[in-house]
């Protein structure tokens, strides 16, 4: 009988969510959506030495401007496996870690900070490479294996501080297949006896993930290739729970490299070549450091989801812009890579750039609204979609188009000079201002009627228009290129476009 699909992300609030994180979280919702299955959010705070206020919310809110919101976890809704954060499931991991020493997969340890130092410390004095509590360790140290009965129950009843570790299997191979790496096998003699349940009563995340996971009826484990070293602890636990028959599916993700391809992508190596780590705004709350997210660089969530998409899966073919219902119909475990993804920024805006020019300039004009507000100036929706429809070819985000196009909004900040002494002499300031009252004549300030205006008195004074267009853009915009200068005169209208003119030649002269 077949299952329904359940997928989850879940990180731990230990900071902002990185692009790596995001990925996963999007793949995962990816084969949800395709399989008409579920998506949960579920929040691994076990380890609450670590926990960083406002992380979590960060994380809810990252997803919802993804638009990857689950169907089910923290900050989405319950569904009948909630809670969804692991300090409030406390109460439902004794009991597995109790089977498993029942069912003699693991035992009590009672050793010291300071005699795993002095155990680790030995061991490296006999050129031990890797020293750790395992098979062989286990047997020289302060444990139920090596403890007599009556001790034990002494020590268990005096409540004396104790950890639950799993009881590795000495030299076994532990094989199973992954989704994107097929057959994958490790030998327990290369494996510690992990700690799965902590002093403080905490079960560490692989008790916690792997009991989670099997009550919450997940089906398929798609999470980065740093857990792949644990996965095989992950499988000997569904076996010794007695639960191997629901294990989930595993699917390991290669790491997204640095732009050179050599090693993995950080936070750091954004903050060295310019570019986000984060989707959204970060600020550290120790050192007060903001770290500036892709929607406020100017990213639109569905070209940040679309690239993302592509670091390390592609379904085939040449397309790379894909909407979200496209990605859902195409994407495939089977299609992931298992080599690494080479982040790359001057990618990243061209995806930018394709959807920025597929927006409408009515949608665009709304993106635009609360900095156009914010700067102070007189909102207009028509006047601003017109400006966006003359700004976008040249805008990469959706913040330039008000930083290149200040001038639609308020006077020229500062000219093209070069422009002005190439092209501009006082000599020829008359044929110039024969053009502009010609321009002022014109009744309907339509793009083809001040063309004709201006190419008609341009010629009655032996000029081309190689001989002003250029300058009469850099005196109605400041640059020597942008919008084409009738439409530009059009949207900036009779009145403004007289007195800027005028301004704007009488400070050539000064040049």
């Amino acid at each position: 009988m077949s299952r329904r699909v359940r997928v989850r992300f879940a990180p731990s609030p230990t900071g902002p969510l990185h692009m790596g994180g995001i990925r996963t979280a999007l793949y995962n919702y990816l084969l949800a959506k395709q399989q008409g299955g579920d998506f949960i959010l579920r929040i691994e705070d076990t380890d609450q030495n670590r926990f960083v206020p406002g992380a979590e919310q960060y994380i809810i809110n990252t997803l919802k401007w993804c638009g990857i919101e689950p169907n089910e976890g923290v900050g989405f809704g319950d569904g009948k496996h909630a809670p969804y954060r692991q300090s409030e499931r406390k109460h439902l991991y004794k009991e597995y870690a109790d089977r498993l020493l029942a069912s003699d997969h693991a035992y009590y340890a009672f050793d010291s900070k300071e005699e795993l130092d002095v155990m680790k410390k030995n061991l490296e004095a006999q050129g031990v490479p890797n020293p750790s509590y395992n098979a062989v360790t286990r047997q020289y140290m302060k444990n139920s294996i090596t403890l007599p009965k009556d001790e034990l129950e002494r020590r268990l009843n005096a409540g004396e501080p104790y950890v639950i570790r799993f009881k590795m299997p000495r030299n076994e191979a532990v094989k199973f297949h992954d989704e994107i790496r097929e057959w994958v096998e490790f030998n327990t003699a290369q494996l510690d006896d992990k700690v799965l349940f902590k002093s403080d009563g905490m079960p560490t995340y692989h008790l916690a993930n792997v009991v989670d996971d099997y009550l919450m009826e997940i089906t398929h484990v798609i999470r980065g290739e740093e857990w792949l070293s644990s996965a095989p602890l992950h499988v000997l636990l569904y076996r010794a729970l007695g639960i191997e028959d629901v294990m989930p599916k595993f699917a390991h993700l290669s790491l997204i490299l640095k732009p050179d391809g050599k090693g993995k992508l950080s936070k750091r190596d954004g903050d060295r070549l310019g570019f986000p780590s984060f989707a959204l705004n970060w600020t550290d709350p120790e050192s007060k450091e903001l770290s500036v997210g892709y929607k406020e660089r100017g990213f639109f969530p569905e070209a940040f989801i679309n690239f993302l998409s592509l670091l390390g899966w592609n379904p085939g073919g040449d397309k790379e812009l894909m909407t979200k219902d496209e990605l859902i119909q195409l994407f495939s475990l089977e299609k992931v890579h298992k080599a690494g993804a080479r982040f790359d920024f001057e990618k990243a805006k061209w995806f930018n750039q394709h959807y920025l020019m597929a927006k409408s300039n009515e949608e665009l004009a709304a993106d635009i609204k609360d900095q156009v507000i914010a700067k102070g100036y007189t909102y207009d929706a028509a006047y601003v979609a017109e400006a966006c429809r003359l700004l976008k070819e040249r805008a990469v985000f959706v913040n330039d188009l008000l930083e290149m196009g200040y001038y639609f909004f308020e006077d020229i900040k500062a000219y093209d000079s070069e422009t002005i002494r190439k092209k501009y002499s006082k000599e020829n300031r008359s044929k110039f201002d024969n053009i502009i009252a010609a321009i002022n004549s014109v009744s309907e300030f339509k793009v083809l009627n001040l063309e004709e205006a201006a190419k008609t008195a341009a010629a009655a004074n032996g000029m081309k228009a190689g001989d002003f267009l250029q300058l009469f853009r850099v005196a109605l915009a400041g640059v020597s290129q942008g919008p084409p200068v009738y439409e530009l005169m059009s949207v900036l209208g009779k009145e403004k476009t007289a007195l800027r003119l005028k301004k704007s030649f009488d400070y050539f002269d000064t040049v």
